[in-house]
């Protein structure tokens, strides 16, 4: 037990920060995209994340409750060292939460600050935990190399967060706005892809023990299906974008769950990369890990608050499903 329950904590903690990346992720999308809209647009696309937005970021406060709890002397590093960008991320949801409610009590005069009080907050929070990945992957080393890879990650990660709204954008809407969905996903597919290029050459280069691990044989050619894969999701979603009458048809799913297996693929990738450290170079997770009696204790909790979790999350999306409707406050 000494020796799994680190493994099946951090699997958790992975998995929840997944799901994260991929449910708030396009809602902030939704957030970035929101200045390109006209007014009943907004109302629109807002309303298409409505009944969701709030309960995906429940996934982030599981994988950080969970590093608390199960690493906690890693959690303490990593907040030390990360204290910037997770202030400036918790900044920007909050921001967020309270721009989603007012604008819809604000007034006509109102509403605009309350939408770009929104976008601004979505903007913030994206290219902020874009700055935590990159700093996180170099070892939260701090040196000039790790911050110049994180304000890479932290770039190309808001242009990812705008495909996954735009895609999502196209399975909840239709007409006019489903119309500037499909231009919106199209433009944001390039800079997606050239940012995941440029984040694939410049890890190996931004740390030696990433390096090591992925280019040195038999591990380059038992790991080849990730890139190649990825690769082939790429391209998939590229020529899917080309496909106006298939799309119209409710077939934009299919892109929406290649962009999920691109996120799946990069996170195997990042585990094997980390592994057996928590912090690259720093501490394995056994080292950072509480003691068994704690993880015991509390795996309780966790096999009784994941799956509820999960129920619920898998109930709203049935619930929901189907085509936004115009927001209405009578």
């Amino acid at each position: 037990m000494e020796f799994w329950l680190p493994i099946i904590y951090v699997a958790i903690m992975g998995l929840a920060l997944l799901i994260y990346v991929v449910l708030d992720g396009y809602d902030l999308g939704v957030g970035l995209l929101l200045p390109a809209a006209d007014e009943r647009e907004k109302d629109i696309m807002i309303a298409s994340i409505g009944p969701f937005w709030d309960a995906n970021e429940t996934w982030i406060v599981l994988g950080v409750g969970v590093l608390l709890i199960a690493f906690p002397m890693a959690h303490g590093a990593i907040l030390t060292a990360l204290y910037i960008p997770v202030t400036l991320m918790l900044m920007g949801l909050i921001l967020r939460g309270v721009a989603f409610d007012l604008r819809v009590k604000a007034g006509d005069h109102r509403k605009q600050l309350w939408n770009r009080a929104f976008f601004l907050g979505s903007l913030v929070a994206a290219v902020s935990q874009g700055w935590m990945l990159g700093a996180y992957v170099t070892g939260l080393r701090g040196d000039l190399t790790s911050h110049l890879f994180a304000l890479l990650i932290g770039l190309t990660l808001p242009a990812f967060y705008l495909l996954l709204g735009s895609t999502w954008l196209l399975m909840k809407t239709e007409g006019a706005l489903f119309d500037k969905a499909l231009r919106w996903a199209r433009w944001s597919v390039l800079p997606t892809g050239l940012g995941l290029l440029a984040v694939s050459v410049a890890t190996p280069i931004a740390s030696g023990a990433i390096a090591a691990k992925w280019f040195t044989l038999p591990n380059f050619i038992g790991l080849l299906p990730i890139p190649v894969s990825c690769l082939v999701l790429y391209a998939g979603i590229v020529w899917l974008l080309q496909r106006d009458n298939w799309l119209r048809e409710g077939y934009s799913w299919v892109i929406f769950v290649a962009i999920v297996l691109i996120c799946l693929m990069a996170s195997l990738g990042l585990a094997y990369s980390i592994y057996p450290d928590i912090i690259i170079g720093e501490m394995t997770i056994w080292e950072a890990s509480a003691s068994v009696s704690s993880l015991l204790f509390t795996l309780v909790g966790i096999v009784i608050t994941l799956p509820a979790i999960l129920f619920y999350t898998i109930y709203v999306y049935r619930v929901f499903r189907g085509k936004a409707t115009e927001l209405s406050y009578d």
